[in-house]
């Protein structure tokens, strides 16, 4: 059994480069046209620098003469900058009753409004018991005042629908 020779992360460079002939860009970065690859590679060779293929599937691969390990460094660099600045959104889920006191109210809208400014979707949920499924008509209207309040931060994404004995609605925040 022969052994298996070691994957490499990035793209081809020098001897890895396996056509002939390759779209070669200088140091510089001026466009020198079609190359010979053992041209390409003894001009890198000269520079002091590799033969990096920039395009590996065009047709000739495209190959720019650079340091190879700055190149790799300054990739990796990007990617932690692109996974740094994404912002996962997650859904919040913030329970109301129909008959909840005002002051119970003021302190869940506050968190509504913090969720919101950090960018989450909120999904609100009317919990109905017992008797209190004969008088919907009672969530939905509290539904409509937090919809109306949170209505300069927040645009609602789902509008209020019961499911069982309970109606949701998702607000998100306004981009």
């Amino acid at each position: 059994m022969r052994p298996v020779a070691p994957q490499r992360k990035g793209p081809p460079a020098n001897r890895d480069i396996t056509d002939t002939e390759v779209q070669l860009i200088d140091a510089e970065g001026n466009h020198l046209g079609p190359t010979p690859t053992q041209q390409a590679m003894e001009m890198a060779e000269e520079a002091g620098l590799d033969l990096v293929a920039i395009s590996p599937n065009a047709k000739p691969p495209v190959c720019k003469i650079l340091d190879l390990g700055k190149y790799k460094y300054q990739a990796q660099k990007k990617a932690a900058d692109a996974r740094k600045r994404q912002k996962i959104i997650a859904v919040k889920e913030i329970k109301l009753r129909p008959n909840i006191d005002t002051h119970d109210y003021d302190v869940k809208m506050r968190a509504v409004e913090k969720f919101i400014g950090e960018g989450d979707k909120v999904k609100i949920t009317m919990r109905f018991r017992g008797r209190e499924m004969a008088h919907q008509e009672l969530g939905l209207k509290l539904l409509h005042k937090v919809r109306d309040q949170m209505e300069e931060i927040a645009k609602v994404e789902a509008l209020p629908k019961i499911e069982g004995r309970q109606m949701v609605m998702v607000i998100a925040p306004v981009k």
